[in-house]
């Protein structure tokens, strides 16, 4: 994917390695350290065929990841005082 252009802004891509969040059979999870192709002018993200394969055998195997971490969610429309 070096000198490919995002599909979307056509800026360049460079290679990152990223915390990927993957969505998988309607669940969610995030893998650190993933190597993505990164669209250096809007953040998109791009995975090879093979990283892409393993995101999918990690989300199978969700059951096995041991480490959990949560984070503030918060309503869009919620009116702050």
């Amino acid at each position: 994917m070096k000198g490919d252009q995002c599909e979307f802004c056509k800026g360049e891509m460079e290679q990152r390695r990223i915390l990927a969040r993957f969505r998988f059979k309607g669940q969610t999870i995030y893998v650190e350290n993933v190597p993505a192709w990164v669209c250096n002018r809007c953040g998109e993200q791009y995975f090879e065929a093979p990283v892409y394969k393993h995101l999918e055998d990690i989300a199978r195997q969700r059951e096995r990841i041991q480490r959990v971490i949560s984070f503030p969610l918060a309503e869009f429309d919620a009116a702050i005082a």
